[in-house]
C-alpha cells in the first residue's frame, strides 16, 4: 500500500501516518496557544506578592506589650488625678464656706484660691493623661516625647511628695505616682517604643 510521494510538500510530514492531525514538535507550544510561563515566577508586569502576615503589607503592626502597659497606667493615673482634683476642690469649697460663715473668710481667701488652683491642675493633668493614652494608637514621635517629659515631671513630683510629706497619705500618694511614672518612662525609652511611634502609616 502506498502512502504517496515522500517528497510531496503537501503530504504528511515524515514519520507521521496519514489521517491524523499534525502534531507540533515536542517542547514547543501548540499552534495558536502561547507557552505557559514557568512555575514560581511572577507574571509579566506584576511584582511578586509579599508573604502574608508581615507588618507593612496591609497587616497593621500590633502595639507592643510595654506600650499597652504604659497606656493602661496613663488611664489609671488620669482616674486618680481627676478624682483627687474633684475631691480637693469640693473639700476646699466646703472649708471656705465654713470660714465665711464664722466671719474669717477674708483671711482664708488666698489659701482657698491656691487650693482651687492645685485642684484644677490635677484635673488638667488627668485630662492630659487621657489624651496621651488615646493618642498611643495613632500618635507619632511627638506623643512619645510628650509622654517622656510628662513621666519625668511626674517622677519629680512624686519625689517631692515623698520628701516633704508630713503624713502617711502624702508619702503613699508620692510612692504610687513615682512607681507608675517610672514604669511609663521606662517603657517610652525602649527600642520597641521607638519602632511603634515611628512605624509607617498607610
Amino acid at each position: 500500500m502506498s502512502f504517496g510521494d515522500p517528497n510531496n510538500p503537501y503530504g504528511p510530514p515524515q514519520g507521521q501516518q496519514p489521517g491524523y492531525p499534525p502534531q507540533p514538535p515536542q517542547g514547543q507550544p501548540g499552534y495558536g496557544y502561547p507557552a505557559a510561563p514557568p512555575q514560581g515566577q511572577p507574571g509579566y508586569g506584576y511584582p511578586a506578592a509579599p508573604p502574608l502576615g508581615q507588618p507593612g503589607y496591609g497587616v497593621p503592626m500590633e502595639m507592643p506589650g510595654l506600650m499597652k502597659t504604659a497606656r493602661v497606667l496613663l488611664f489609671v493615673l488620669a482616674g486618680f488625678q481627676i478624682l483627687f482634683g474633684l475631691l480637693a476642690g469640693a473639700f476646699i469649697g466646703a472649708a471656705q464656706d465654713v470660714s465665711n460663715g464664722v466671719g474669717s473668710g477674708d483671711s482664708t481667701d488666698g489659701l482657698a484660691g491656691l487650693g482651687f488652683l492645685i485642684a484644677g491642675l490635677l484635673v488638667a493633668l488627668g485630662a492630659l493623661s487621657i489624651f496621651l493614652g488615646v493618642k498611643f494608637k495613632n500618635g507619632g514621635s511627638g506623643i512619645r516625647i510628650t509622654t517622656i517629659v510628662y513621666a519625668a515631671l511626674m517622677i519629680l513630683g512624686g519625689i517631692t511628695n515623698i520628701a516633704s510629706g508630713q503624713n502617711g497619705s502624702a508619702t503613699f500618694g508620692g510612692l504610687i505616682s513615682l512607681a507608675m511614672a517610672g514604669i511609663i518612662l521606662a517603657s517610652m525609652v525602649t527600642s520597641s517604643a521607638s519602632a511603634w511611634f515611628n512605624r509607617p502609616r498607610y
